[in-house]
Parts: C-alpha cells; structure tokens; sequence
C-alpha cells in the first residue's frame, strides 16, 4: 500500500481516514445509527419536544415522535420494505445502470473514453471532469450515476489514480450542486419557497427562478478552478500511484471499433431527433398540461424533465448507442448478449443493495421521527438569537445551513423550514430574500460530499470499493474534506466580493431588500 503523505493536514486526513475504515462495514455503521436514532427518538419524545415554524403564513408545530412505543415499533415493521424499495437513489441507480452495463459491454464506453483520451490534453482532464460534474446538476441526478463513475475511468484511462477522478467528479456533481452555466430543476424549486416566505414581510414580492443566476455562473468557474487545484495539489498526490488491478487500454482503436463508432453515433442523432420531436412541439407527447400556482391556465410542461421522466431517458441515452455500437462493431451478435450485460450490470451491485437496505431505514426513521427537523429548527432560531447583522449574519448562516445538511439531506426540505425564519428578518435588516437565497445554497451544497446522510453517499461508497475494497466511509470522507472546505471558504469569499462590489445576483435580483410595488 503506498505510504501516505506527511505534513499536517495530511495527517489529519490520514487520521480522518483511518479512523474512518476500522468503524464496522458501512451497512453495519447505518445499522448501528438506526438504533441510536431509535433509542433518542424514545428520549426526546418523552421530554415533550416541540419546535414550531411558520409555513405558508401558517404555524407548524412539530413534536418529536418514538420509535420504542407500540405505533413506532409497528412503523419500523411496516415500513421496512417500502423504506428500501422507496429509497430514491436505487431506483435510479439500478435503471440506469441497464443502459451503462450495454454500453460498458459492448465495448463503447470504453472506445469513446480511448478516441477522448487521445485528443484531449492530460492537463485539462481535471478541469473537465469538475466542470461535467458541475453542469450535470442540469439533469437532476444523473450526475451521480454516470459522471462519478466515470470520472474514475477517465483518470485511469490516463494512468493516474481513479479514485481521485472519483473524487473531482463528486466534487463537481455535489459540493458544486447550486452552481452552473444553466437554470436547473432546483432554482425554481427553491424560489418558490422563497416566495411564500418573503410574502410574511412584502405580499407582493416574488423571488424569481433566474434570481441567482449571474452569481451562479461566476461561481461555476470559481468551483471548477478550486475542484481542480485541490484535485491536483491535495488529494491526488495524497492518494499516490493506483496499485489496483483495473486497468482500461488506450490504443489506436480498430477499424471495427470506429464502424461502431459510427453506427453508435448515427442512432444517437435519431434517438436526439425523436426525443426533441416529442418534447419541443408544444402538442409533443412527453408534454403534461399543468396548471401553475396562483393561475388558471394550463401549461405545458416537459415531463420527461422530471427525476421520474429522466431516468428512463437517460437509460435509453446509453442502452441504443451501446446496442447500435455492437452491432456495428460485430460484438452483439443476438439480444441474448443484451440480457447477459443487463444481468451482469445488476449482479455487480450486489454490495450497493446491502449498503442501500441499511441506509434507506435510517434515513427513513430520521425523518419519522423528525429529529432532523427538530435539530434544523432549533439551530435556526439559536443563531437568530444572537443578534447578528449584515454579512456576519450571512457567513454564520452559511457555516448553520452547511452543519444542518449533514443530518438533513434535502434541499427543499431544510428551505421549507429555513426560509420562513431568515428570509423575513433578513428583509428587516436590508438582506434581500435573493441574497439570503444564495447563502442557503453555498452551506446547503459545500457539505453534501461529506455527508453519510446524503442520498448518493452509499453509492459513492460503493463505486470507491471497485477500485479499493478496503475502501470504506473513512475514505470517502477524508478524501473530499479537502472539497468541502475549501469550496466553502472560497465561495463565501466570492459572495463576500459580489457583495461588497455590489454586483447583482441575478436578472433583477439585488442584495439590499427593496419593498415590491403593485403593478
């Protein structure tokens, strides 16, 4: 095993890693956390816990529930089964995966890594790799499925270790979750939320989708420079040289691999024709006519845009340029040949099930239980005491909202509790609900790749362990602390400069609250 590098924060990473990797297997560890969260639910809720937010202009009382009396050991009966079939990572996982394991076996993931091997700079790779983990946030989860893996292959394909294209993939796909070039799923989201929040102070105010937008795309570039320098200059040399056994060719590719090539791209141009055929048109099938909050009038809407709609998508997006390539290639000879790739894709998951079992319960009792809502709320109303203003307030809530995400995963979720508690006392002070908005974002993203409560922490996990075995939570964990500490000391630093240059965050969306007129 090569020896680890010295110096302080190395040890201290070393130290973070090791002491990581002796706890139990990380199905055991989840295991073992479900007991606590059973045993202090029991606790908590026999104190009388109670925390109250106001949501929607109405007040939300919330009181901490047992899982040791009769109704809470029948949920923990009742629910296991629906905890782990409903865990939202697995299904995208385990779809998804059946196009990847067509395209891996048929040999088109591999001439595709080879053909951008060679025409693509060694030093760019890094970069590149942050930054297509950055832009995925665009499609939802995707990231996590296709990009990180990925990330892994790219490096190694470059013989350097793939661990650390792990590494910078997750770090753009997840520490970097709020930035990119695009408007993605969550921007609407959260401004809805921030809404109906700003609506307790200014009624007619309206916090709009595209209000973070040009601070977004600044820090776009900023987490890609960062991802790549710690990459590069932290984790990468602390990993040292990859002493594994997988390994991925990068020769010339063969006159029957290029005709795969080509018959694999000519059937993704038609997939892309048919797709923008059915969603571009507003009578297009994959469009849902919706009727939008606060109106009459039906929308139409891309369904397929959806985490439901995408998943399928994005497994065809793999599964008919794989078959197209090996049928070209002449290495699909009979859909026999599909099946076993499907199958072999599945069975290699065998681990991740397990780890996906453990994990779904906890997260699972952590919400029943409302712990997480419990711990948000009273660390809200903590740092709401203390009387801090302006960019002091807005630093400290960015350090509260990242220490929150470590035991509540969900963006929306932590938002909907948040919101209504700072985005109105900050409007008291000056701090516009856009500006508060962005804060959320930096804390509520810097600390997801740190996190075992994130949804996709298991499968990071699990994709580590196919280039490690003996990789563990340590490893993860001590491999992106680097991320995640720094992304958030140089965001906050580039949200400190927006604001005192006072620059604006988005299309109409400044920093200093002014009160909304009716138009």
């Amino acid at each position: 095993m090569q020896e680890k590098k010295t110096g302080f924060f190395n040890k201290f990473l070393n130290f973070v890693e090791i002491g990581g990797n002796k706890l139990p297997h990380p199905a055991t560890i989840f295991l073992i956390f479900s007991l606590i969260i059973i045993v202090l639910s029991g606790i908590v809720a026999n104190m009388g816990t109670t925390v109250s937010y106001t949501r929607d202009g109405k007040e939300v009382v919330i009181t901490a529930k047992s899982l040791m009396n009769a109704e809470g050991v029948r949920y923990i009966f009742n629910s296991m089964v629906k905890n782990f079939t409903g865990f939202a990572p697995l299904g995208t996982v385990l779809v998804a995966l059946l196009g990847v394991g067509v395209c891996e076996g048929t040999g088109l993931m591999s001439a595709v890594i080879r053909k951008a091997v060679l025409a693509t700079p060694r030093r760019a790779i890094t970069a590149m790799v942050v930054f297509a983990g950055i832009m995925s946030n665009v499609a939802s989860d995707a990231g996590y499925v296709v990009l990180v893996p990925l990330g892994a292959v790219i490096f190694l394909s470059f013989g350097r270790h793939p661990l650390a294209g792990l590494a910078a993939a997750f770090a753009g796909v997840s520490g970097g979750f709020s930035a990119n070039l695009l408007i993605g799923t969550i921007d609407p989201l959260l401004s809805g939320i921030s809404t109906e929040a700003a609506k307790l102070i200014d009624p007619f105010y309206s916090v709009g989708a595209t209000s973070n937008w040009y601070f977004m795309i600044a820090s776009t570039f900023v987490i890609t420079l960062l991802g790549t320098i710690i990459t590069e200059k932290i984790v990468e040399p602390r990993l040292g040289k990859y002493e594994g056994d997988a390994e991925i060719t990068t020769n010339e590719l063969a006159s029957h691999e290029k005709k795969g090539l080509r018959w694999a791209g000519i059937s993704f141009l038609i997939f892309i024709g048919i797709m923008l055929y059915m969603t571009v048109p507003q009578s297009g099938i994959l469009r849902t006519l919706t009727i939008p909050k606060g109106t009459t009038k039906l929308i139409p809407t891309l369904s397929v845009w959806t985490s439901s709609g995408l998943v399928p998508t994005l497994m065809l997006f793999f599964l008919i340029p794989g078959v197209a390539y090996g049928i070209g290639a002449g290495t699909v000879k009979s859909d026999k040949q599909v099946a076993v790739m499907m199958g072999k894709a599945m069975s290699s998951m065998g681990g991740y099930l397990v780890l996906a079992f453990a994990a779904s319960q906890f997260i699972a009792y952590f919400s029943y239980t409302h712990l997480g809502t419990i711990m948000a709320v009273k660390g809200a109303t903590t740092l709401q005491q203390i009387g801090l203003t302006g960019l002091p307030l807005i630093i400290a809530f960015i350090f509260l909202t990242g220490f929150v995400n470590l035991f509540m995963g969900s963006a929306s979720a932590k938002w909907a509790i948040m919101a209504p508690i700072f985005i109105p006392m900050l409007m008291q002070v000056g701090i516009s609900p856009e500006f508060t908005q962005v804060a959320f974002r930096i804390g509520d993203s810097t600390t997801n790749i740190i996190s075992p409560l994130m949804s996709y922490f298991a499968v990071i996990v699990a994709f580590a362990q196919k280039y490690d075995k003996n990789a563990g939570m340590g490893t993860i964990i001590s491999t992106m602390l680097p991320y995640s500490m720094i992304f958030m000391l140089g965001w906050t630093v580039l949200m400190i400069i927006w604001s005192l240059i006072g620059l604006p965050l988005g299309p109409e969306a400044e920093m200093v609250y002014k009160a909304a007129t009716l138009n």
